[in-house]
């Protein structure tokens, strides 16, 4: 049985309480600057894109009709009446039996609906040209407002602005555009027995880990990471640590104060913020359940699990879909928007109802078939399955498991 991927992205009432958040603030940016923000307002076309018909192609500008069915063998003979510049806006008409020469980008004359490009053509002497290919209307031409029509909505509120975007505004005059500002997103790494990287490795210490692969994926979703280093399991540090991230951030990211023992030390330092509240306690995925959702004021405050797979499935799954939508972007728990790959499974995946499994895949290709699928098992609390995967195999909370030979659907990471 074949899942649909798109139906099994879960949450079960977490998705909305992370959507209840408002997105960051609207303001003018230069579109050089805008490549990655969303969009905080429509925009519409201020003029015709292109401005007139224009030529694609160095050519000579025709009626199409005056050229059907012309040859190598049977060609067409024009008169060329005009030699076009590419600045130049002619101002005759283009008259039956006639040509023009016309450079790419050029405009063309009224009457003529089509370009044949010079490669087809040879000049013959006295102004006749010999035209040795058919021509269609529109053939090498671009076509007024063909790109963009006067007034016509090009961009909604919530587009994320891509290079080609930003080319299209170009085009249109347009230098600034209303974007929603990127969030900062402030990241804390939580527990006595985390070490800076550059420690020596000693028993009993762990080197912070979470704080850098963070960093990484809140670019990736288009954030600005923050850092605020290793906080002990301390409350009061917690607490102080917690609010100065508050003061100056969208969103807070704790890392390793989730776990069972350690949960309410995050919850009270949550709870010790001015109008807090913890809005869930847990979520039904693996890796990853014991995630916290709390906020304090208007800003929403994550408690991530400490193990490192854990943390970084919550974070491809959850955390930065959140990112977007704090960014302005609509429906950006939509899993369309993310690469997928269609694969065989290896073997028989076992799973548990009741919870969405993240299960890592490894991808062996194969001649003529399509990819076999390959699950990595291992603990939450080892970087290998995450090194050695190729992509995620999601198995919805009402199913079992999946079968070997089923066809799955590989979200590639």
């Amino acid at each position: 049985m074949r899942h649909d991927f798109f139906d099994i992205l879960i949450r079960e009432g977490f998705e909305s309480l992370l959507l209840s958040f408002a997105p960051t603030p609207i303001e003018m940016q230069s579109i050089s600057d805008a490549y990655g923000l969303v969009l905080g307002e429509d925009i519409l076309s201020p003029e015709n894109l292109p401005p007139a018909n224009r030529s694609c192609m160095d050519g000579y500008a025709v009626h199409a009709r005056d050229v059907f069915g012309a040859t190598e063998s049977n060609p067409a003979y024009l008169e060329q009446c005009a030699q076009l510049r590419v600045d130049e806006a002619p101002n005759f008409t283009l008259k039956k039996g006639d040509c023009a020469a016309i450079p790419t980008g050029g405009t063309l004359p009224d009457g003529a609906d089509a370009v044949v490009m010079v490669e087809h053509t040879q000049e013959l002497g006295a102004g006749t040209i010999e035209i040795r290919k058919s021509s269609t209307p529109g053939e090498h031409s671009m076509l007024k407002g063909e790109d963009a029509a006067n007034g016509e909505k090009i961009y909604e509120a919530g587009h994320s602005v891509r290079f080609q975007d930003v080319g299209l505004l170009a085009a249109l005059g347009i230098g600034s555009v209303k974007t929603h500002r990127k969030p900062r997103i402030g990241i804390i790494s939580t527990g006595d027995e985390l070490v800076e990287i550059e420690a020596p490795p000693r028993v009993g210490t762990i080197r912070d880990v979470n704080s850098h692969t963070l960093r990484c994926l809140v670019s990736k979703a288009g954030g600005i990471p923050v850092n605020y280093g290793i906080v002990p399991d301390k409350l009061q540090k917690l607490e102080s640590t917690l609010a100065k991230a508050i003061a100056e951030n969208d969103l807070i990211l704790l890392s390793g104060g989730s776990s069972v023992g350690m949960r309410d030390l995050t919850v009270r330092a949550i709870e010790a913020m001015a109008d807090s509240e913890i809005l869930a306690h847990g979520v039904a995925i693996s890796p990853g359940k014991p995630t916290i959702l709390g906020k304090a004021g208007s800003k929403p405050v994550l408690g991530l699990p400490g193990q490192v797979t854990s943390v970084q499935i919550v974070m491809l799954s959850i955390v930065m879909p959140f990112i977007r939508h704090l960014m302005g972007q609509r429906n950006s728990f939509d899993c369309r928007d993310r690469p997928i790959l269609l694969a065989e499974l290896e073997r028989n995946t076992p799973s548990k109802q009741g919870r969405e499994d993240y299960v890592r895949v490894k991808l062996k290709h194969r001649k003529g078939n399509i990819p076999l699928a390959e699950p990595i098992y291992g603990k939450s609390g080892l970087l290998k399955t995450m090194i050695q995967a190729d992509g995620l195999m999601i198995i919805p909370s009402d199913m079992e498991g999946s079968y070997a030979g089923e066809q799955i659907q590989v979200w590639l990471i």
